[in-house]
């Protein structure tokens, strides 16, 4: 996610319970610790960060800590405790400035995870849209009107009606389908375009508001995570990647891999997202 307050990027690396920053710093580059797996968190109104941790949504201050210490976080709320095989994964701010993300079934062995939204007015409610395995893909029509989502072992990126205020949808229904690759992380540009980070298939897609490709950008490691538009116009497109699945030999052929991506995509710019409202 990038910062305009900052001029920074910020981003996670969930297994190694890191929260990373680029930017805005005479240290170029530099990271804190966070107590748990974070798996994607919005920046609030107060600058403070809300941290969808393995298990609950946690407030954080960064501002001050010394780089590479643990950050100091307080609980907000649970998120499936009684669920021992779930965590929290992507995630990102609706345009009305709640907290929207999904829960991922480490095991894999079924759609036993949900999605939320977390708001300082009405707390945690379960949007109905079905369970999930592993949830990806989480952004928003330029109107806030139409969530898009996924369970990324299906394949197949979703839209609904969405409304922020009541956390109800409807008309749950297909976008795209793959048939390579599975739908990671996406966002939303000024246009209404979605783009896609494909995981196993090493590609950036962006999709036009009717579901047709738009293009493909290729890029050297194969697991792509999430995309993200940031710098000071908002033409910059970053993406991040993961080393996990892949042989020995993948990672000598793509040192890289894992490494955070910078596109200029010439003609396309990013639409922020909202700051979290209340905190």
């Amino acid at each position: 996610m990038w910062s305009s307050a900052r001029g920074a990027l910020f981003w996670t690396d969930i297994q190694a319970r890191r929260l990373w920053m680029d930017g805005g710093t005479p240290r170029s580059t530099a990271s804190w610790l966070v107590p748990d797996r974070l798996g994607s968190f919005v920046i609030c109104e107060s600058g403070k960060l809300l941290l969808g941790l393995a298990k609950g949504l946690y407030l954080a201050d960064i501002d001050g800590v010394p780089f590479e210490r643990e950050l100091a976080v307080t609980p907000i709320i649970d998120v499936e405790r009684d669920r021992a095989r779930t965590r929290i994964n992507d995630g990102r701010s609706d345009r009305a400035g709640n907290y929207v993300f999904g829960t991922y079934n480490e095991a894999e062995d079924g759609a036993t995870g949900s999605f939320y939204q977390y708001s300082s007015r009405h707390g945690l409610r379960r949007l109905d849209v079905g369970g999930v395995t592993i949830a990806n893909s989480i952004c928003f029509s330029l109107d806030g009107r139409t969530m898009y989502f996924c369970d990324s072992p299906l394949r197949r990126i979703m839209q609904c009606e969405y409304d922020a205020d009541s956390a109800r949808t409807a008309n749950v229904r297909e976008f795209v389908r793959y048939d390579t690759g599975f739908p990671d992380g996406s966002v939303v540009d000024v246009d209404g375009f979605l783009w896609n980070a494909v995981w196993a298939a090493g590609k950036v897609r962006r999709f036009a508001p009717d579901g047709t490709l738009d293009r493909e950008i290729a890029l050297p490691p194969k697991n792509l995570t999430c995309p993200c538009f940031g710098g000071p116009r908002g033409d910059e497109l970053y993406v991040t990647s993961s080393r996990q699945e892949m042989s020995d030999e993948e990672l000598t052929r793509t040192p890289t891999a894992g490494s955070v991506y910078r596109i200029l995509p010439g003609d396309a710019r990013g639409e922020p997202d909202a700051l979290f409202v209340g905190l």
